[in-house]
């Protein structure tokens, strides 16, 4: 495993290979795409992206931690956390590539 992460450039440059489209409109367009999966997410509503899996926000309620140092207890407040869930079909590329 290389440990490389992708970025936004990154992104952009595979729209630029492979689509043909200028340099700044790739970078615009995975901006567009990012915003639109963002705003979607933030208005409370999922994103299912077919054959790649699905993003939804979960709400957890308050509960009591501890403070693994002093063993503490604190509250910790209730919050959105997103969440994703890979396809059948992202699952099974991940699992049959060698």
């Amino acid at each position: 495993m290389s440990g490389r992460t992708i970025t936004r450039a990154d992104l952009a440059e595979a729209v630029y290979q492979e689509v043909g489209l200028s340099r700044n409109e790739s970078a615009d367009l995975v901006e567009v795409l990012l915003n639109e999966i963002s705003n979607t997410l933030i208005s409370g509503d999922n994103v299912k992206i077919s054959s790649f899996g699905s993003f939804t926000i979960r709400e957890k309620g308050e509960r009591v931690g501890r403070n693994p140092k002093t063993g503490i207890e604190v509250p910790i407040s209730p919050r959105k956390v997103l969440v994703f869930r890979a396809s059948h079909v992202l699952k099974d590329k991940i699992n049959t590539r060698k």
